[in-house]
């Protein structure tokens, strides 16, 4: 599923090797999508532990613009949004009401405010995308890659085959399009041009995990899990701190996130092998 409807305008980098493994993946079964009535339990479980969240350092004070997922609206972000804030991002929210798709005017509205908040602050600004908002946030960042700092997605289906969701058909539904694109599909799949990270989960209830993995060949994209729902993500408190850590990054030395230590338990990473990097 994806915001933009063209044809690919520059020539193809060399083809994927690791998407085999996406190509026929399926959507999450019966039993994840019953865990996807957890999401007011991590909810609670970012209260509890705000006390330790708040311990982390303090971010800079760039703008961060939260893109919201299928169905959804500036609402859904409000409790990151009040995180980032709280932890000295100016956050803000899309301003488009509903997500239902790439309708008229949508991509339009999107670059117009990311233009609005680097006018505004004086700086490049980071995007965060919530599922189909992730996609947002990545053709955003390939269209005006000058005014992006960087790209943080979560549960985000920009790899693999659309149908290895169970939110398909209600995005078919909404939005009035097929999305099955080949071209516009292999568009998607590529990363932007500026540091990007996906934060998914392995029991993620609505996008198949395997969806949501940045392929090998490319030294400024990572790929974080954690232990969360699709409809919670936005809310977990792990979720939360990869966020947080990833946007105290310094784009000229951007490192991807490190698991030794204490991280190892709650997290998990899937970056991709040095011998790659050189073909980007």
């Amino acid at each position: 599923m994806s915001p933009r409807q063209r044809k690919p305008s520059h020539t193809a980098p060399p083809p994927e090797h690791d998407t085999d493994t996406t190509l026929h993946t399926v959507p999450p079964g019966l039993w994840l999508m019953m865990l996807e009535a957890r999401a007011p339990w991590e909810a609670m479980a970012l209260a509890a532990v705000s006390p330790w969240l708040s311990k982390m350092p303090s971010g800079d004070g760039h703008a961060v613009l939260v893109f919201p997922g299928l169905g959804a609206n500036d609402m859904s972000t409000l409790a990151l949004r009040r995180f980032l804030r709280q932890h000295g991002y100016e956050a803000h929210g899309w301003k488009q009401g509903l997500n239902l798709g790439p309708r008229d005017g949508v991509l339009e509205g999107c670059r117009a405010r990311i233009e609005e908040l680097h006018r505004k602050h004086g700086g490049k600004i980071s995007l965060v995308g919530w599922s189909l908002g992730g996609i947002y946030a990545r053709e955003m960042a390939k269209e005006v890659p000058d005014l992006v700092r960087c790209v943080i997605t979560l549960g985000t289906p920009f790899t693999g085959h659309p149908m290895a969701t169970n939110a398909w058909r209600f995005y078919k539904l909404v939005s009035g399009q097929h999305p099955h694109d080949e071209d516009l599909l292999a568009e998607v799949r590529k990363p932007p041009p500026v540091p990007t990270t996906s934060i998914y989960s392995k029991t993620d209830g609505v996008v198949a995990w395997q969806c949501s993995i940045n392929p090998a060949r490319h030294a400024h994209t990572e790929n974080i899990e954690v232990h969360a729902s699709h409809i919670g993500m936005g809310m977990n408190p792990m979720a939360m701190y990869a966020i947080a850590d990833r946007l105290r990054q310094d784009p000229a030395h951007w490192k991807r996130f490190d698991v030794q230590g204490a991280r190892r338990w709650f997290f998990k990473v899937a970056h991709q092998p040095e011998v790659f990097t050189q073909w980007y």
